[in-house]
């Protein structure tokens, strides 16, 4: 992907007296009384603000916090707290500004925060007033929200049109860059990991997949559905018999490219869905009417790891069992250690599978760790994310 990147201009004193607007992803998680209950995203923000700071920018930072609407301000949705947080981690002041559309004073060296950027009337429907008062407001429009990437609004898409420049902070960058060598052109075989409850929300991603992938491995609720189209029983497990067509139609398309969706050949089951529910392992032929599927058998777990070891690129998004439960976590473990010892490139997204991740310290395994949720899978989908689009039309301008 060809696209300008902060650290470039600022390497060669492009940023230098300018006014630069970084539009961040600074939504934290609070508790009742608005403290902060963790801090990683306003932590990951600082690398582009102190880039900002160092080339001697005059730098404003905003993002969106929660759901406020729009136009209507209450304390519990300000940016207050996280300006707190980041003059903390800074060991300077962070200034919070309201009211901030209109035009503000603002000298290099200084870094001032403006408040969410979703109280803004016009924001998320990119009105294009708004995003010009926001452009007006910068010489440099710095994007480094991924979590925000495939989203169109006035402070995501609307300004990087009308900024003088528009660029990718270093966040974005690594993950359009990671995105590229994954997806873009991949080192063969590439196998993509795709599990969780529901074919419905995933369906999507399956089909692209589909097209480009060499193994497609499933897992969940969504390898249940495969198997009752591969003919399997399931028992009283978790699917979804009306998209049997669907799912046919993905391991078809594999099949005809010489590809494959690996179905599993030993599960284990439950009599129902607990944490200290008593685990069977049994072949994938001899589930029995009340049992639930809650994990890939050993066997599988096997084969599967066996396939990721050996491939050139891997994709991952969601674990393959109820891994939280001890008894059915094996699949999943099996997984994430694979994608450990792989020599492949492997990126990976979504919560569920951040979590597996980290239960299995295996972060520094892993390539690259996607954290922008609705954007990654937006991307497996095939689409192309408005913020990926608008700068990249902007650096062929």
């Amino acid at each position: 992907m060809n696209f300008l990147r902060f650290q470039d201009l600022c390497a060669n004193g492009q940023a230098k007296n300018k006014r630069v607007f970084i539009r961040a992803d600074l939504n934290v998680p609070q508790d009742d009384s608005g403290r902060i209950t963790e801090d990683t995203r306003i932590r990951a923000s600082l690398p582009c603000i102190r880039m900002a700071l160092d080339a001697g920018a005059a730098v404003m930072v905003t993002s969106h916090l929660g759901r406020p609407t729009e136009g209507e301000f209450k304390p519990a949705d300000s940016l207050l707290p996280v300006a707190k947080r980041m003059a903390e981690l800074l060991g300077r002041d962070v200034p919070l500004l309201a009211n901030w559309v209109d035009g503000f004073d603002i000298q290099p060296g200084q870094l001032l925060m403006l408040e969410n950027c979703r109280l803004n009337k016009g924001e998320k429907k990119n009105n294009e007033e708004l995003s010009q008062k926001m452009a007006a407001l910068c010489d440099i429009f710095v994007h480094d929200a991924f979590g925000t990437a495939h989203r169109a609004e006035a402070s995501t898409y609307g300004i990087a049109q009308y900024a003088p420049i528009a660029c990718a902070g270093p966040l974005l960058a690594a993950e359009m860059d990671a995105i590229g060598k994954a997806l873009t052109n991949p080192k063969r075989p590439l196998v993509a990991i795709v599990a969780g409850s529901k074919v419905s929300t995933k369906l999507t991603i399956l089909k692209s997949l589909a097209a480009n992938v060499d193994q497609l491995i499933v897992g969940g609720g969504i390898a249940n559905t495969f198997m009752l189209a591969a003919g399997l029983k399931i028992g009283k497990s978790l699917a979804e018999p009306d998209l049997l067509a669907e799912a046919k139609a993905v391991i078809e398309a594999m099949k005809a490219r010489g590809a494959e969706v690996p179905i599993p050949t030993d599960v284990v089951t439950a009599k129902a869905f607990k944490a200290d529910a008593a685990a069977t392992i049994k072949a994938a032929t001899d589930v029995e009417d009340d049992d639930l599927i809650l994990d890939i058998g050993p066997e599988t777990a096997k084969r599967l790891a066996a396939q990721i070891r050996a491939a050139g690129t891997v994709v991952w998004n969601g674990p393959v069992g109820v891994f939280e439960f001890a008894a059915f976590e094996n699949g999943t473990r099996e997984i994430a250690q694979a994608v450990a010892q792989s020599s492949a490139f492997s990126i990976a997204g979504g919560g569920d599978t951040l979590a597996a991740i980290a239960k299995y310290g295996i972060e520094a395994q892993v390539d690259y760790i996607s954290t922008g949720g609705g954007a990654f899978l937006e991307v497996l989908e095939g689409k192309t994310l408005p913020a990926f689009e608008i700068l990249q039309k902007r650096a062929a301008a």
